[in-house]
């Protein structure tokens, strides 16, 4: 069974001048197949001169709106973004897999509690999802969001924010943070950073009765943001990531080597589940799970191979890797045996990998 499937693209509206919102409309039956939650994201697959590439974007829409939706903003020499701002035209198909992640938190409407979002740039993707859901669907609860963005003309999703403030009166607000463009608050200009949360914490954002933080955006920015919170007196279960760039280098380098590449210590046999079948195939410990797997004509799911999205976990049943990247997955899910299989390598001699867990 495919791990894609049809889109046909009925609508295309621009956010601003390099973004734009994709709604899309399940084809082949295929509906019950796209039902998401709030804050997951849609892996994309295309061919570009010969070259598949599969890309991710998260969903925008709210779960009471009835529609599927992704925002994509245009990346400087990004081959789907330019290709979705450019040339997608209504009618066309994309191929897409079931919705992914787990950038959310259970929604209960008898319980009130106060969010806190940060988003950065077009990390407002899946914060927005977030939101609508969330205030419709948790009537007694309150929502802060702080935007941060180079300047007025790039904030995404503008007047959709300002409709949710007008809609949610006195439990929706959203502080604006621009890099450039001054405002008549200072503390509202620059860049958002672990001491400028220290300040909004004093008098604009009541920290110590925050239930649930959800941080996207840029790593740097996320780390000093996710310290602040912790200052705060917010533990790592209170704190929810979603990472759509990283600096992480890849593989770093081991530190011993205890054995040449092609050697027999240096194998290992992995079996590797997927879709109710099980292969076995034998492999270097150089290489990654989701590298062998692939390199078997394993129809393995990945997107960004950066350790970033989390479309290619799995979990270890048997056996040990080293996961050398993770900025997707929680610790509970690592303590599980859960890793992502772009940045796991083989460390003993048999590992068993189940991507159906």
């Amino acid at each position: 069974m495919s791990r894609f499937h049809d889109l046909t693209v009925t609508d295309i509206h621009k956010t601003i001048r390099d973004a734009v919102v994709v709604t899309l409309k399940p084809v082949n039956g295929s509906a019950d197949v796209f039902d998401f939650t709030q804050g997951q994201y849609l892996t994309f697959c295309r061919d570009f001169d010969g070259e598949e590439l599969r890309r991710s974007y998260s969903i925008c829409s709210g779960l009471d709106e009835g529609i599927l939706q992704v925002g994509i903003k245009r990346v400087e020499g990004g081959a789907f973004s330019t290709f979705a701002n450019q040339d997608l035209k209504v009618g066309d198909i994309l191929q897409a897999m079931p919705p992914m992640g787990r950038f959310f938190t259970p929604l209960d409407a008898a319980s009130p509690k106060q969010y806190l979002g940060f988003a950065g740039g077009s990390g407002i993707t899946p914060v927005l999802s977030i939101l609508k859901t969330t205030l419709a669907r948790e009537p007694a609860s309150t929502f802060t969001l702080v935007y941060a963005n180079k300047g007025v003309a790039t904030i995404m999703f503008r007047e959709e924010l300002e409709d949710l403030k007008n809609t949610y009166m006195g439990r929706f607000n959203v502080i604006h943070v621009l890099e450039s463009d001054a405002q008549e608050i200072d503390l509202f200009t620059g860049l958002v950073s672990q001491e400028k949360c220290g300040e909004l914490f004093k008098g604009w954002i009541d920290i110590a009765h925050v239930d649930t933080a959800f941080i996207c955006g840029p790593e740097p920015m996320m780390l000093g943001i996710a310290a602040a919170l912790r200052t705060h007196g917010l533990d790592d279960s209170q704190i929810k990531f979603e990472l759509f760039a990283s600096g992480q280098p890849g593989r770093a380098r081991q530190k011993v080597k205890t054995a040449e590449p092609g050697t027999a210590a240096n194998q290992t046999t992995t079996v590797i589940k997927l879709d109710g079948a099980s292969q076995t195939i034998a492999m270097s410990k150089d290489v990654s799970v989701l590298e062998a797997a692939l390199a078997n004509a394993m129809d393995a799911p990945f997107a960004c191979k950066a350790g970033v999205c989390s479309t290619c976990r799995c979990r270890v049943v048997e056996g040990e890797v080293e996961m050398v990247a993770n900025h997707a997955l929680e610790d509970y899910e690592v303590e599980m045996g859960y890793v992502l299989s772009c940045q796991s390598y083989p460390l003993t001699d048999r590992v068993v990998i189940d991507y159906d867990q």
